[in-house]
């Protein structure tokens, strides 16, 4: 399978814990604030089964991440970062059921994500041409993460449903002194099949990050929540709502195209951190055996 995904996620507003804050409070203890923030990205996959239990694939990612901010003194400035994000290799392995007979089947997930992200992103602000980044703005981890997980799935007639439970497992310490928070996502979703070629979905997914273990001697924690590394962990839950196009037969057989739009129902953040606001995800595949 080759694949293509865009997607995109908006964060807007303040959050301590599961409270709503404002701009004016966060500018009481730091001299900057964001406003605002968007995450783009697009990613490119490449599946192969070399059998029946085994499928393994790869992920390229590209990232586009821009945040708007404001100052006490009221000036605002954005800054922006973009390129290549940290690639990984994943492989999926049936532990139990068989894919051409059993309605269910349950899979061990073990993956690698290589550090080929930035982690010295720099643009201009009210304090220069080229200053570092924080941490949200950076395009990687700097560190090889290991990917396990389990992941369920099962299916009766026109619906189907599964569950997965995802983890990123940070490996040593980067270059600038400092490891990004491991993070967990259990999901559980469910979807109906109108048609041989239309079917929708509803998900639900709970998310767990820490936060991060040293610091970036280039950054100063008291000048803007993004640089503070005991203010990045938090949890959310999220609802998304999908529809998936496929092509069954004919000259464009085995092409799916699928579009998915979500938000968050609860989230608690080790702010003050900017929250969650919405997410979409659009992307298209190609299956074809031989």
């Amino acid at each position: 399978m080759l694949g293509y995904r865009y997607m995109s996620m908006h964060m807007e507003g303040y959050r301590d814990g599961t409270k709503d804050i404002g701009v004016n409070r966060v500018l009481q203890d730091f001299r900057v604030s964001p406003t605002d923030m968007t995450m783009e990205m697009h990613m490119a996959e490449v599946m192969y089964a070399p059998t029946d239990n085994l499928t393994l694939m790869a992920m390229f990612p590209y990232l586009r991440v821009s945040m708007d901010h404001i100052t006490r003194m009221g000036t605002r400035f954005t800054t922006e970062a973009e390129g290549l994000g940290d690639i990984s290799v994943r492989a999926l392995y049936t532990l139990l059921g068989d894919v051409r007979k059993d309605r269910y089947r349950l899979l061990f997930s073990a993956g690698l994500s290589f550090p080929t992200g930035g982690i010295d992103e720099k643009d201009g602000t009210p304090a220069g041409p080229d200053q570092k980044l924080p941490y949200p703005m950076q395009l990687g981890s700097g560190t090889f993460d290991l990917l396990p997980g389990l992941v369920y799935l099962g299916e009766a007639q026109n619906w189907a449903w599964g569950s997965e439970l995802i983890s990123t497992i940070r490996v040593g310490e980067n270059s600038n002194d400092y490891t990004l928070g491991n993070r967990y996502r259990l999901g559980v979703w469910i979807s109906r099949k109108w048609t041989c070629w239309l079917s929708s979905s509803v998900r639900i997914d709970g998310h767990i990050w820490d936060n991060n273990d040293g610091a970036d001697p280039d950054l100063n924690p008291a000048i803007v929540p993004t640089a503070h590394p005991d203010r990045r962990g938090g949890e959310r839950i999220d609802l998304s709502l999908g529809l998936d196009l496929y092509v069954p037969r004919g000259f464009f057989k085995g092409v799916r195209l699928g579009v998915e739009y979500g938000f968050p129902l609860y989230e608690s953040l080790d702010g003050p951190q900017l929250e969650a606001d919405w997410h979409v995800a659009v992307g298209g595949s190609l299956t074809w055996a031989f």
